[in-house]
């Protein structure tokens, strides 16, 4: 994650990823759709609702968040912002790409001025709890079928 207003960078950073066996695109779809995020994305309420171009949600410890998703597209790319009720702005870089006949799904995790060691390997175990839920869904999906 990195703040819009960011300080100096580069930070350090972690890309945590996962192999889905879909197709990449089935993939995209899915993890792509704002209405099924929080199937799969913990840190998100069970409803969002969408309002102008953002998609509001209960954020929990943290308020209300606002949330925009970079438009459809054919890469793969599901980059979003998150602004907290702090005004606080995120940015996600999250991503699906083609891998043989599956997918890879890739989320950069930026160590943030003011996280420490340990708060930065709790967001990245919560990531990757967050990436084998989606795997789990949609291999399951692909078993049904």
């Amino acid at each position: 994650m990195c703040l819009e207003n960011r300080q100096s960078g580069p930070y350090r950073a972690e890309i945590i990823h996962v192999g889905i066996a879909r197709d990449w695109q089935a993939v995209y779809d899915f993890a792509s759709r704002p209405d099924n995020m929080p199937q799969w994305a913990s840190g998100l309420s069970t409803t969002m609702r969408k309002q102008g171009e953002d998609y509001v949600a209960d954020g929990g410890p943290v308020g209300e968040i606002r949330i925009r998703f970079a438009p459809r597209n054919a890469f793969g790319v599901i980059d979003h912002t998150v602004t907290l009720a702090s005004g606080v702005s995120v940015f996600n870089a999250l991503r699906v790409v083609p891998n043989g006949e599956g997918a890879e799904v890739m989320f950069t995790l930026l160590q943030m001025p003011g996280t420490d060691d340990e708060a930065f390997a709790q967001d990245a175990a919560h990531v990757r709890k967050d990436l084998m839920q989606l795997k789990t869904i949609l291999e399951n999906e692909n078993r049904g079928h």
